[in-house]
């Protein structure tokens, strides 16, 4: 009887699949060192099946990014052009002042997103322009030549983190911005998405203006409707949205960051809030809710090594997306440091390496944690960061635009030995 329960255990161990330890790989595609966007996007301009990138009012198409085609002017003035020294001698290009010529400068593009706005099977590109001014989705001409008609939906858009976001259910995305201190979105006629979108308030007038940082949304309260994230709290969405502004709710969510979302973090049933503390400063964290009403803040990295476990600090966290890099079913941070947000002598650490990370979530024992995982150590994050499968290979890759140009990093994964595997991982410090 024991030989026989021996013999089943050791057949049983042999049938069981050994362990696969995989890493996670980037290769770094620095399109171009111009700077022409505070963010980028991506998507197949072309049909011709390679993912392709948008920067500022350029795309490039893959699968080298190395071929350029315009969107819409380039109405960079002469004197913001810049110099760089190429071949031992000093040469101008085009581009707003940004790294390359010691000099601080801005893009009229801050924000890029692509969608298909008028059904007819080619993505076009929404860019949120400088804040307080107009947002424009621009029409794919379907390969025809020339330049991208422009349609200004929105006269207005503040806030430095506005985003598409499906606000009232129906599968097609609102634009989330503030107006007229207001908190609010934009909704769009979808039988003409080609004329200006109407503001849709949420709140009571507030001290929000063009500059204001920190807004998201999601489903705070579990009721099946997308409340409004900002640094202060939530507003909840009533069932009917009809102009009377929702409620409030007080919640620590920071001094204003980046780009705010809800998710159950800790997978115990209900949303928490994932936000960074100060875009032009340190914080990032996850706000637990512990029960209706009641919250408690998770640091994840802060202003000295020792707030984090792995002994990971950076500041600047102006720009967050949520996605599954490693696939494992759960939604991972990826941001890193806003490259001379104000100059190389503005906010904190300006001339700190411009790194861009991804924060891997574990559930273990019931306790969450972000492991952090480092991609890249010069290009960091621009207001937007944007994490989406670029080339078609079923891996999330990351697009970044701002002042050192812009960037694609391609992810790629490799089985490796469980000692490789160890040595790759993030050593902890306590």
């Amino acid at each position: 009887m024991l030989k026989h329960i021996l013999l089943a255990i050791s057949l049983l161990t042999i049938s069981l699949p050994a362990a696969e330890f995989k890493i996670h790989t980037w290769k770094k595609h620095h399109i171009t060192p111009h700077f022409w966007s505070e963010g980028g996007h991506f998507g197949d301009f072309n049909h011709d099946d390679q993912g392709d990138v948008v920067v500022g009012p350029y795309w490039y198409a893959g699968p080298d990014f190395k071929k350029r085609h315009t969107i819409y002017p380039d109405q960079v003035p002469a004197k913001d052009a810049f110099e760089i020294t190429k071949g031992g001698q000093k040469v101008k290009v085009p581009g707003y002042k940004g790294e390359l010529s010691g000099k601080n400068g801005y893009s009229n593009n801050f924000l890029t997103y692509t969608y298909d706005f008028n059904s007819d099977g080619w993505k076009d590109v929404l860019v949120f322009g400088w804040p307080g001014k107009h947002t424009t989705w621009y029409e794919n001409p379907k390969n025809k030549p020339g330049l991208w008609k422009a349609n200004v939906i929105f006269p207005v858009s503040d806030g430095e983190s506005p985003r598409l976001e499906d606000m009232n259910g129906d599968g097609k995305p609102e634009i989330l911005v503030f107006r007229d201190k207001h908190l609010g979105y934009g909704q769009g006629d979808w039988s003409d998405p080609a004329k200006e979108w109407k503001f849709i308030k949420i709140s009571t007038p507030g001290k929000w203006q063009r500059y204001s940082h920190g807004y998201g949304a999601g489903d705070v309260n579990g009721d099946g409707r997308k409340d409004i994230l900002e640094a202060a709290g939530w507003w909840e969405q009533p069932k009917k949205v009809d102009g009377t502004p929702w409620k409030f709710h007080a919640a620590p969510f920071g001094a204003g960051g980046a780009q705010m979302y809800t998710y159950d973090v800790d997978g115990d049933g209900d949303n928490d809030v994932i936000t960074s503390l100060a875009a032009h400063g340190y914080g990032l964290a996850w706000i637990e809710q512990t029960a209706p009403g009641k919250w408690k803040q998770n640091t994840i990295i802060n202003s000295k090594p020792e707030e984090s476990p792995f002994g990971v600090k950076f500041s600047q966290l102006h720009a967050i997306d949520l996605a599954d890099i490693d696939g494992d079913g759960l939604l991972d941070i990826i941001t890193g440091k806003r490259f001379w947000a104000h100059g190389p002598k503005g906010d904190q650490e300006p001339n700190a390496p411009a790194v861009l990370y991804w924060f891997e979530l574990t559930r273990k024992g019931g306790k969450a944690e972000y492991i952090p995982h480092q991609i890249d150590n010069n290009s960091g994050v621009g207001t937007q960061v944007a994490a989406g499968d670029v080339n078609g290979d079923g891996l999330l890759d990351i697009v970044v635009g701002n002042k050192k140009g812009a960037f694609v990093h391609l992810h790629s994964v490799k089985k490796v030995s469980k000692k490789q595997w160890q040595a790759a991982q993030p050593k902890r410090i306590h």
